[in-house]
């Protein structure tokens, strides 16, 4: 294999990541513009059920080791399933702006070898 052999491969895989990344965040702004998915989850989950979460945290009855373990347990999860979300939309963006450079570069390197 050739050095501009390696350098499409390196790219083409590149490409073939940056779609893939568009794809998911294509996915979640699908999902984003679902009503369901809005009150299910983006109003229910993590905005009333932290907001609940927080309440009950400082219940007189809910004090106990086992129960806080459980309540911050549970706020944790909300943070990191709103952080995988945001996750997904900043590494589509991103592969979004890189896709055109790559696709920039196949061309250079198939004319380079035409």
């Amino acid at each position: 294999m050739n050095n501009s052999e390696a350098q499409l491969e390196a790219v083409e895989l590149s490409i073939e990541n940056a779609t893939n990344n568009i794809a998911r965040m294509k996915s979640l702004q699908k999902l984003t513009d679902n009503k369901e998915f809005n009150t299910i989850v983006l109003e229910g989950y993590f905005k009333d059920e932290a907001s609940r979460l927080v309440l009950i945290k400082a219940d007189p009855n809910m004090q106990g080791d086992v129960e806080q373990k459980s309540i911050d347990n549970q706020i944790i999860a909300i943070g990191h399933v709103r952080q995988y979300f945001g996750t997904i939309m900043q590494i589509g963006t991103m592969s979004a702006k890189a896709l055109n450079d790559d696709m920039e570069t196949r061309e250079e390197i198939l004319a380079g070898d035409a």
